[in-house]
């Protein structure tokens, strides 16, 4: 049967309209070249750099009647109108051609595939009809394989399948099928889904099957049935994927915190008999538990399953199959475009196949599908499994590179034989697709959506759509219904406070904040309950960033815990306990600054690691400041051949003010337990040197304590003064939201123009070159403003005149030598060629044109020579330089 399919598939070309089609070709656009302009648009050059025209009276009358005398000495006969030709407008559609139209090859593979349809439904009237000629958005019919358009986008998220198929399923908006169970009548291109957002799982499949086949991917579209859930975009009973990643990191973090090699645990000394008998009590504890979490569960499961779906297996829906070996893709699998997530091609849920295409060639299966596609094989090569539309087209990329070889070879020794020619695919009809930065960067209709999973619902937001710089909010429930929030987690994107993650659980009000590098005091999370200073809070910290290498600092009410990193003292550990609260402010009083309010300090442990340049018994491991007890304890680091460390206890005096008074320290102050016993007792000196050190320490410590308490307070209120006035940052180079560098923009671009109008004016001073030959006198007499005025008007009659007379010299020269030409025309009239006549009447008509020209640059010069000569005296007396002398 499927022989019988292939074969008459394949002799179609041989029987139908002839012999076979040549190869296809590209589709050429043909541009209307526009006319050359009009020589008459000259004109326009004439009067560009003029000056404005300005009526008025002016007191040498007689010098103006003289100019007009002079100027009308110049006569021009009168010639003929000129024609202007007007531009053809061309009439633009909305669609290409293609998209309207049908090449002679899409026909003849239309006419192929209805053959194809044909036979198939003859010899499979129990199966489905096939997939093959949908019509597009413009009413005509395409063949499937010609709807892809396999396209690169310069876009680094669109390199990778993953990035391609999360684009697709939140950008667009699905149709569902009606009915669901038969393919649809209408395929659109995937530019028509780009710009609409919306589109069947059809046209989801087509979009991301053509960006896969773009970045190098063996990807096809495949039709076939589904499970409901899939085909109505139902992710309620699934779990949240952004919840698996949170487990996945949570088991990368333990398996990192293993160590390969640690200390040995002590002997165990219990009884093995006791051992055992635990051992099975808790054995048999854990075998009870177990057995009714698997029956909680499968009653929950029971409850959760949903109702039979009596579509089930009838439920048509498409896919993209991604094969394997390019990309180094390892194995095949599923992409479901609606949801943008893979599956194994054993997966349940896709319950059969009927055909598969890529932009070369079109597959039908031959397989049984009856218990779904997990024993399916996807060998497009073995045409017993799978039946193909085009003999040839496409069979050598689906053949492994041994193979290919072998028919290479083949093919050399087989040159001197002739083959027919193999039909191909005709190219796509679809126009380049495009997806704009704007797109890329909003992702979803409207800028957000909102998707439901088991127990957590997820809301996406495009970047800047919300004042916050919201882009993902996650949400688990307690409950399937989705009333009893658990745990609200968000993430965030350009934020000034570089605010990255947020984390609330609802039931203990425990809010974690997660910051990127870059925020002040290098502050990374932040987990609280209030913003409130002294309250239970951790804080962690970028180490490296802080010149004292501060890791974390963990408060409560009466204890703070600080933990360094790298630090050059070796300090890694500091421990704060605090007693009963002290009013600092007098009795009755009410303390207005939290500062004012003091928490007693009673002790201060610090801890140290090794420093390899002192001796270990010199070399502090731990210190106390018992300020409550007035005493001083400090630990030494072990040595390696002993098992415990020295220690050396001081009480301190009452008079620790006077350093000098050495009366003050007594032996019985300083308590000593020296490890080796043949080591000399420490003398009472170097034992007062040392408390007096450790004291001075004690200070420093405080201060140090107080500095850390200053910054918690300065942090909860740069956090307060950040959330109630949320900022975002804006790239210099987005220019369509940075305001403040438009404006900025737009000012300095004002700021240049006016600078030019003002060194244009000061260039166009008509003043300037007579006031120079003055030596640019700061004031004038009248009888210098006079002669200015008279200077600057006999200069501009005299341009005039000079303008005149050019423009006349230029006519009669022309007139002139048109004259000789047509004299020349007389005389040589009868022997000339019809060339040389060709050539005489495109002259006599260029000159003509000349002199109808000249003619009319004479006639509004004569027109305006008046109302220059008035608008530069009323100027003259306008300036502010010659106003006082002329009036």
């Amino acid at each position: 049967m499927p022989r019988r399919l292939q074969q008459c598939a394949c002799r179609y070309g041989n029987h139908v309209n002839g012999p076979p089609p040549p190869q296809a070709c590209k589709m050429e656009v043909l541009l209307e070249v526009e006319p050359e302009l009009e020589e008459a648009e000259l004109l326009q050059e004439v009067d560009e750099k003029e000056e404005e025209e300005e009526g008025g009276e002016d007191e040498g009358l007689s010098e103006l009647r003289e100019l007009e005398e002079t100027l009308s000495r110049v006569r021009i006969a009168p010639s003929a109108p000129h024609l202007l030709v007007q531009k053809a407008e061309v009439d633009q559609s909305e669609w290409p051609v293609s998209y309207r139209q049908n090449s002679t090859q899409e026909k003849l593979l239309l006419a192929m595939a209805d053959s194809f349809r044909c036979q198939y439904a003859h010899l499979y009237p129990d199966r489905k009809p096939l997939l093959l000629c949908p019509v597009n958005e413009s009413g005509v019919q395409k063949f499937v394989s010609t709807t892809l358009r396999p396209t690169l986008l310069p876009y680094p998220e669109l390199y990778h399948w993953q990035g391609c198929a999360s684009f697709v399923s939140d950008f667009l908006s699905l149709e569902p099928l009606d009915p669901p169970v038969d393919p649809p009548n209408k395929l659109r291109s995937p530019t028509w889904v780009l710009r609409t957002q919306r589109g069947t799982c059809f046209e989801f499949s087509t979009l991301l099957c053509s960006l896969l086949l773009g970045a190098g991917y063996n990807a096809y579209c495949v039709s076939g049935y589904a499970v409901k859930e899939m085909c109505l975009l139902n992710q309620s009973r699934q779990e949240c994927p952004l919840l698996k990643t949170q487990v996945k990191e949570k088991l990368e973090e333990q398996k990192q915190d293993v160590r390969k090699y640690s200390v040995k645990p002590p002997r165990d000394l219990q009884s093995s008999f006791e051992h055992r008998q635990e051992e099975k009590r808790q054995e048999d504890t854990r075998i009870a538990l177990l057995s009714k979490q698997k029956e909680a569960q499968r009653l929950q499961e029971e409850r959760e399953r949903p109702s039979p779906d009596p579509l089930l297996g009838l439920r048509v829906h498409c896919w993209v199959l991604v094969l394997s070996g390019n990309r180094e893709v390892p194995e095949n699998f599923f992409i479901d475009p609606l949801a943008g997530r893979s599956y194994p091609t054993t997966s349940e849920k896709f319950l059969g196949i009927e055909s598969i295409w890529n932009h070369q060639n079109y597959w039908v299966n031959m397989q049984d599908c009856r218990f779904g596609c997990a024993e399916m094989t996807y060998d497009l090569a073995d045409p017993v499994k799978w039946e193909y539309l085009l003999c040839g087209s496409n069979q050598s990329i689906l053949l492994i590179p041994d193979m290919k070889k072998q028919q290479e070879a083949e093919k050399e020794e087989d040159e001197e034989t002739e083959e027919p020619k193999v039909f191909e695919m005709p190219p796509s009809w679809v126009s380049k697709i495009h997806i704009s930065q704007e797109d890329m960067e909003s992702r979803c209709p409207g800028g957000a959506k909102l998707i439901q999973y088991r127990k957590a619902t997820v809301e996406k937001f495009a970047p800047y759509l919300l004042k916050d710089g919201l882009v993902t909010r996650l949400t688990t429930y307690d409950d399937l219904e989705c009333t009893q929030p658990n745990t609200v987690r968000e993430w965030y994107k350009h934020r000034h406070d570089h605010l990255d993650e947020r984390e609330l659980k609802k039931a203990t009000n425990v809010t974690v904040e997660q910051f990127r590098p870059g925020r002040s005091y290098a502050l990374k999370c932040h987990r609280y309950i209030t913003l409130v200073p002294e309250t239970e809070r951790q804080m962690d910290f970028y180490s490296h960033a802080r010149a004292d290498g501060l890791a974390s600092r963990v408060e409560t009410p009466s204890e703070m815990t600080e933990t360094f990193i790298d630090r050059p003292d070796f300090l890694h550990y500091r421990h704060v306990t605090y007693g009963k609260r002290v009013r600092a402010c007098g009795l009755g009083e009410i303390p207005n600054n939290p500062e004012q309010v003091q928490r007693p300090i009673q002790k201060v442990v610090e801890r140290f690691h090794r420093d390899p340049s002192k001796a270990a018994s010199e070399d502090v491991a731990e210190r106390e400041f018992l300020l409550s007890e007035d005493r001083i304890q400090v630990t030494y680091h072990r040595e390696e051949d002993r098992i415990i460390p020295a220690w050396r206890n001081f009480i301190k005096p009452h008079d620790a003010g006077d350093s000098q008074n050495t009366n003050a320290f007594t032996p019985q102050m300083a308590s000593i337990f020296q490890v080796d016993p043949f080591k000399k007792p420490c003398k009472n000196l170097f034992l007062y040197e040392t408390l007096m050190a450790l004291m001075k320490e004690e200070e420093n410590v405080l201060m140090r304590i107080k500095d850390s308490e200053k910054e918690v307070r300065a942090i909860l209120a740069a956090r307060q003064q950040e959330e109630s006035g949320i900022e975002l940052q804006i790239s210099i180079y987005n220019t369509a939201r940075n305001e403040k560098a438009r404006c900025h923009r737009e000012a300095l671009e004002r700021l240049a123009k006016e600078e030019l109008l003002r060194k244009e004016e000061k260039e166009l001073d008509v003043l300037a070159p007579f006031l120079a030959q003055l030596g640019d006198p700061e004031s004038l007499t009248q009888q210098q403003a006079l002669q200015l005025r008279a200077d600057c008007l006999a200069e501009l009659k005299q341009r005039l005149i000079d303008r005149a007379n050019l423009i006349q010299g230029r006519f009669e020269k022309e007139t002139q030598e048109l004259q000789q030409k047509q004299q020349w025309y007389q005389k040589n009239q009868l022997t000339m060629t019809k060339e040389d006549e060709e050539a005489y009447l495109a002259y006599c008509s260029d000159a003509m044109f000349r002199i109808n020209i000249l003619k009319l640059r004479l006639s509004r010069h004569k027109d305006r020579a008046p109302q220059k000569y008035l608008a530069l005296d009323e100027k003259l007396r306008r300036d502010p330089r010659l106003a006082h002398h002329l009036w």
